[in-house]
């Protein structure tokens, strides 16, 4: 049973421990046992005065009593049914502060553990089987447990006191009808298995139900756009008709034990019916008058009344051990939450050898990694797709265990060091906002004035225009909001919370690139107390940082300043130009096209000292400028596949400057340009002056 646990002393009770609850509430249990004690002594002298009346009943027709002596005990009948009345309402009272306090006891314990679950590990669980197991799971569990404290009372008690009653009236009678229970109790037992057999799959069912609509509600939209409605309404329709079909059979189960104690009831009074009879009659085991056959009646009805209790209380246990399986090892596994820590002082950052591999994963998504810092630096980390951008990032809130070392001034950060609290802020790439006000949102309990960092997000003039200004609600994650704004309240709220190194997951991704620029003007300005790893695929900052960490994505890794890292690196170099090439702006660092031009054997002329070309020779060159620059939008379009495309849009773009070059030398063939020489231009260098 669910009571079952442990042997060992109290104050080892954890909360994976039924009786840890139980342990923790005392004072509430001992005032239910008492109130519970005297209610249930009380309820036995009920079938006493049902007796009582049916005789003085009698003995009034008879002549030997009166109709004073009638009200006289129902005066006392009823004070004592006040009595007991009075000790019922207190012991339910407490019963059931005592179920609510392990009610919030219990989902205090699973949420303490929910929220110091890894993100990685959040993200892989089921979202429907933790609402299940945070809400149903645990409202199932208390119940049992009410129950049990309830019942333990109402009807182990009364039951004990009514058959020690019956016993006296008559023990032959007694043992004839009391043969019923047993068989009653065995026929239950077998079915426990599939009582909790089916209302796990219940449970299960549930949880996946659950899970459905919670898919249904977030990508409805998705779903609409793409003409998924009907299909989807199908998988729905399916998760709904099994969650009825099991909860139909665990229903079914559940009610079995209740007909076969009425049955039993039914033929245990029969019984009695019978053999009081002859009681009365004188031709029975005992002697009886109409007071003792209606003071023995009754009470053989109220204990079968709470056989059958007995069975509602045997039916809760089951499912309450279900649920308890389910949240035990969340509430085995919860800590109390640490106390805020305040924010650490600024401190040199040095990280050595830094590798980290996903579970079951071949090889380490980085590895080697050795950087420094100090406070008022600004890092950049790019990379291709699925790089591991982000996974850095997170290594710095050491949710998981790492190699090699991360120190922020003498303190080591991960693997079981000192925590990351107090020196670590984060801004994931995903906006993590709560349905709550723009002001609640950056706060987070913090007290202060936010309109300064409000302004330096470039937020202020937005909330100048909402309709209750900071007071807004946003919504749920905040939906009411546009992705820029989004992603700058999130941005606000890290830099509201002082820590001095902070961890940038794409924070400007949203944004437009004035306001990129205006926003890290102020990172640079007013943050130079910090450390900021700004995490990101946009590179058009990048010259400005400090240091650039280039991940590969096969484990490697490059640090070094955006100059360096563009001449040594191909990859970084293809993706800054394809981002950059629009603007026609070459890298002042990197071979110019006058450079790629001698390299090529051909001779380029610049817009400085490149003579007047003829008006149809210069309608070609600004067409193979056009095409060119078409090319490159076309092959930058879609955003999240930039680094993917890089080297195929530079084939396009190499490409197009064949093409191009082909027709302009076709063109220049026979065209004439006025005083300029043709062997002192190359359409190369038209391309360069135009695009």
């Amino acid at each position: 049973m669910i009571i079952k646990c442990e042997v060992f002393p109290l104050k080892r009770f954890g909360p994976g421990s039924v009786r840890y609850y139980f342990y923790h509430e005392k004072k509430l249990l001992l005032i239910v046992t008492l109130s519970g004690i005297l209610y249930n002594v009380g309820m036995i002298a009920g079938p006493w005065f049902d007796g009582q009346l049916a005789q003085y009943l009698y003995d009034i027709f008879g002549g030997t009593r009166t109709a004073a002596d009638m009200y006289a005990l129902c005066l006392c009948y009823a004070l004592v049914i006040l009595g007991v009345q009075g000790a019922r309402y207190v012991k339910r009272l407490y019963v059931r502060k005592f179920a609510n306090n392990i009610s919030l006891s219990m989902k205090d314990r699973l949420y303490q553990h929910l929220v110091q679950t890894p993100k990685r590990d959040m993200e892989q669980a089921d979202t429907g089987a933790l609402m299940t197991k945070v809400i149903s799971d645990i409202d199932t569990c208390v119940e049992g447990m009410r129950k049990f404290t309830t019942e333990i009372f109402d009807t182990g008690v009364v039951m004990a006191a009514y058959v020690v009653m019956l016993v006296w009236y008559d023990w032959r009678l007694t043992l004839c009808v009391l043969v019923f229970p047993p068989i009653a109790y065995a026929l239950a037992n077998s079915l426990r298995r599939l009582v909790a057999v089916t209302a796990a799959r219940s449970k299960e069912s549930s949880g996946a139900l659950s899970g459905m609509t919670l898919d249904r509600i977030s990508n409805a939209l998705t779903y609409r756009v793409y003409g998924e409605e009907a299909i989807q309404d199908q998988r729905y329709e399916g998760y709904l008709a099994d969650y009825e079909k099991k909860m139909i059979l665990a229903n079914l189960w559940e009610n079995t034990l209740q007909p076969i104690y009425k049955v039993i009831a039914m033929i245990g009074t029969m019984l009695v019916i019978w053999f009081g009879g002859r009681n009365v009659l004188g031709t029975g085991w005992e002697s009886w008058d109409i007071a003792a056959f209606s003071t023995y009646l009754a009470c053989f009805i109220k204990l079968a009344t709470k056989s059958s209790h007995a069975a509602k209380l045997f039916n809760a246990i089951q499912k309450a051990q279900v649920s308890w399986q389910r949240i035990q090892p969340h509430l085995q596994a919860a800590t109390e939450l640490p106390d805020p820590v305040p924010p650490a002082a600024p401190a040199a950052l040095t990280v050595r050898h830094l590798s980290f591999t996903y579970p079951g994963s071949d090889g380490p998504i980085f590895q080697d990694l050795s950087f420094s810092a100090r406070p008022g630096t600004i890092i950049g980390i790019t990379g291709p797709v699925a790089c591991g951008k982000s996974t850095l990032g997170q290594a710095f809130l050491c949710e998981n265990p790492h190699g090699g070392q991360i120190f922020f001034g003498a303190k080591e950060l991960g693997n079981g060091h000192t925590a990351p609290d107090g020196i670590v802020g984060y801004c994931g790439h995903d906006a993590e906002l709560f349905a709550a006000t723009v002001e609640e949102n950056i706060r987070l309990g913090l007290s202060g004035d936010i309109a300064p960092v409000l302004k330096k997000v470039c937020m202020d003039e937005d909330c100048a225009t909402f309709p209750m200004g900071i007071e807004t609600p946003i919504g749920e994650s905040g939906q009411r909001l546009s992705g820029g704004q989004q992603a700058r309240i999130a941005l606000a709220r890290s830099l509201f919370h002082p820590r001095p190194l902070l961890i940038l997951d794409d924070p400007f991704a949203a944004v437009d690139m004035a306001t990129e620029r205006k926003i890290f003007t102020s990172l640079r300005q007013d943050y130079s107390d910090r450390i900021i790893l700004l995490i990101s695929h946009r590179l058009s900052l990048f010259p400005n940082l400090d240091q650039v960490i280039w991940l590969n994505g096969d484990g490697t890794s490059v640090v070094a300043t955006h100059e360096a890292l563009y001449a040594s690196c191909p990859a970084y170099r293809n993706l800054y130009d394809l981002q950059h090439a629009q603007g026609g702006a070459h890298h002042a660092s990197y071979p110019s096209a006058r450079a790629k031009a001698m390299v090529m054997g051909t001779k380029t002329t610049f817009s400085s000292d490149m003579p007047k070309v003829a008006p149809p020779m210069e309608k070609m060159a600004r067409t193979a400028g056009i095409i060119r620059f078409s090319l490159l939008r076309k092959a930058t379009a879609a955003r999240p596949m930039a680094d993917l495309m890089a080297p195929v849009s530079v084939m396009m773009l190499k490409e197009a400057d064949t093409i191009m070059m082909k027709k302009v030398m076709e063109a220049a063939a026979v065209m004439p340009v006025g005083n300029a020489s043709r062997n002192s231009m190359t359409p190369m260098g038209l391309l360069s002056t135009r695009v």
